[in-house]
């Protein structure tokens, strides 16, 4: 991983990789993470696997990897950003799956967001998931939470809510289909109706030439 990574922006050429997404959304990556292959297949592979790893396991010698890729994501994503749109916007992390109180709760995007620069800029919580979720890089294609499931559960934090943002972004570790996003958005939009909104990604999901290789994923 190089420091001076530019943001990439999802496009017509590669839009229908994450079908949530519309023609009027901008979301940026920084880095492609290849599915259907594992830790060792390329950096961005395990720069995302290590930031997944769960806090049940930080005991584990190889759990301190998951606070260096935090900072590196931190510092890289802050780094592409235009400093004077991230001295002006609320940064916005998608929820973990699973909530406060939890034995995996992970606060991975919350922490990567105040990393982006110094002071850390405005980082709110202000969408709030009412019960955990199975988690989308661990469930099939048909079991994984939906658009309608995500609305259901998502609600403003109102506490924290003022004041009004002047810009948002939704931040989030790997764009797969765009439901979290899309789930985000919504909420966000109706209770913000003139802020401008745009989705920041560690990483945009890639398929291999063959999808059904078993790597273990």
């Amino acid at each position: 991983m190089v420091n001076d990574v530019r943001l990439s922006q999802i496009d017509e050429t590669n839009r229908k990789d994450h079908y949530h997404l519309t023609a009027d959304d901008r979301c940026y990556y920084l880095y492609e993470y290849t599915s259907h292959r594992d830790y060792s297949f390329s950096a961005t592979n395990n720069l995302i696997s290590n930031l997944k790893k769960k806090p049940s396991q930080a005991d584990l010698p190889h759990y301190r990897y998951k606070s260096q890729v935090i900072g590196t994501c931190g510092r890289v994503l802050g780094a592409a950003l235009n400093p004077v749109w991230l001295a002006c916007a609320t940064l916005v992390p998608v929820p973990g799956s699973k909530v406060t109180g939890h034995p995996e709760y992970d606060d991975r995007m919350e922490r990567i967001c105040r990393l982006m620069r110094q002071p850390p800029p405005d980082v709110r919580d202000l969408v709030h998931q009412v019960a955990s979720t199975p988690a989308s890089h661990e469930t099939g294609q048909g079991d994984r939470v939906t658009v309608e499931q995500l609305l259901e559960l998502y609600s403003i934090n109102e506490a924290i809510a003022a004041p009004a943002p002047q810009a948002i972004g939704i931040v989030d570790d790997v764009l797969t289909a765009g439901t979290h996003y899309r789930a985000m958005y919504s909420v966000l939009t109706d209770r913000f109706p003139n802020v401008p909104i745009i989705g920041l990604f560690v990483a945009r999901r890639v398929f291999p030439d063959n999808p059904f290789a078993s790597e273990g994923l």
